[in-house]
């Protein structure tokens, strides 16, 4: 039931006098603003409180870091709890890329506000964050702990005899990557976080992405077998048997529904690639399809690709114009499993299959390769290109020590 009173009706009043004597620019701004909610991630940690990760993905820019940096520094001043700020590389966390991580919160009078007063800044140092004031003789005061850390997935082996016993909040961001990722990444992930944690159940872990990649390691290491076909403004909640680990996934809803940020209007251009900036849909090169017919013999060879749980059929196809591969999904079992060539990403006694693609050199690996690197491969779809993209990248990053 909706109820209604008096004062709200003459705050309405007292705002509608106030927009109507604004120009119709400012209206036009006044009604985005209003209609483009920032995300907030209270709501979910308020709706699932016994989770243990917070996975929060979609549409960059629309308020997943800010809001959760929010938490964080809520946090701290009401307990004393301090948050790990984590990236993947060293270079994500050097001054210069941190120095205004909490420049919003900052601006908008946020620090103050939480501290009462106290403290109106944040300043960064040393891989930690502290709150700063001017005090009246216009020298600047830092706080004597700090409020969180910054770390990065490479580095964390140097703080392993190091204790962080007051971080109860983890913010991961940027956890998708669109340009590769670590060799071992989900290891160096979870002993991150168990040098960070220890023996303790108090830590809340936030994980935060834009929908650059469908190809991400963490999905098939934790378990989120159906996160790639979730829709925007869902959440699915992922039960582990037999443990009480619970990981909450949440797809945020487009901004497109709500008219979209005023900002949108620069990347508006008729580019699909730019989709997941103003909506959220995941981000996707478009790939050359089969424009041409060839009949089954003139197939001569076929091979497999192994990866993050699908199987894909390449078929060397040679006609009078040239050679080229048709690559697409394989959805019946391998005829020749003992003899046609698979490329995986994990090590099988049996001959036929290779690991790392970019690694073989036997002709067929590197007709392959030379098919890739001349553009001469069609794809049934562009999410089939993607795959092959990222199974390149992957098979690149690969080494042996591995």
């Amino acid at each position: 039931m909706m109820m209604h009173d008096s004062s709200h009706t003459s705050q309405h009043s007292t705002v509608t006098a106030e927009i109507s004597m604004r120009s119709t620019e400012e209206r036009r701004v006044l009604k985005l603003a209003k209609k483009f909610e920032f995300y907030d991630v209270h709501k979910l940690l308020k709706a699932y409180p016994d989770c243990y990760y917070y996975v929060v993905f979609g549409e960059r820019s629309n308020g997943k870091t800010y809001s959760s940096l929010q938490y964080a520094l809520e946090e701290y001043v009401k307990s004393g709890n301090q948050f790990a700020y984590l990236r993947r590389y060293a270079e994500d966390i050097r001054p210069k890329n941190l120095s205004n991580l909490f420049s919003g919160h900052v601006d908008n009078g946020l620090i103050a506000k939480l501290t009462k007063g106290e403290w109106d800044n944040i300043v960064y140092s040393r891989a930690r964050f502290y709150f700063e004031r001017i005090k009246e003789d216009g020298t600047r005061e830092v706080s004597e702990n700090p409020c969180g850390f910054a770390f990065d997935l490479n580095s964390m082996e140097h703080y392993k005899s190091t204790s962080f016993p007051r971080i109860t909040t983890v913010v991961f961001d940027e956890f998708m990557s669109r340009s590769g990722y670590l060799p071992n990444e989900f290891i160096l992930f979870t002993n991150s976080l168990s040098t960070i944690i220890r023996h303790r159940d108090n830590v809340k872990i936030i994980m935060l992405g834009n929908t650059v990649n469908k190809s991400c390691p963490y999905f098939g290491e934790m378990g989120l077998k159906h996160i790639k076909d979730q829709e925007p403004g869902t959440v699915d909640v992922y039960q582990y048997s037999q443990t009480q680990l619970k990981v909450v996934c949440e797809y945020t809803g487009s901004a497109a529904k709500r008219e979209g940020k005023a900002s949108d209007v620069y990347f508006a251009f008729d580019d699909p690639e730019l989709n997941m900036i103003t909506t959220g849909v995941w981000e996707m090169n478009i790939y050359p399809h089969l424009s041409i017919k060839y009949r089954p013999k003139d197939v001569v060879a076929n091979f497999f690709i192994d990866f993050e749980g699908e199987l894909f059929h390449g078929e060397i196809v040679v006609i009078d114009t040239g050679a080229f591969i048709f690559l697409h999904r394989k959805t019946t079992p391998i005829k020749d499993e003992e003899g046609d060539v698979v490329y995986t990403t994990k090590s099988n006694e049996r001959w036929n299959y290779k690991v790392a693609l970019t690694k073989q050199s036997d002709r067929l690996s590197l007709f392959i390769l030379k098919c890739i690197r001349a553009g001469n491969v069609f794809y049934s779809s562009n999410e089939v290109g993607e795959a092959l993209r990222n199974y390149i990248m992957w098979s690149d990053s690969y080494s042996i020590k591995n």
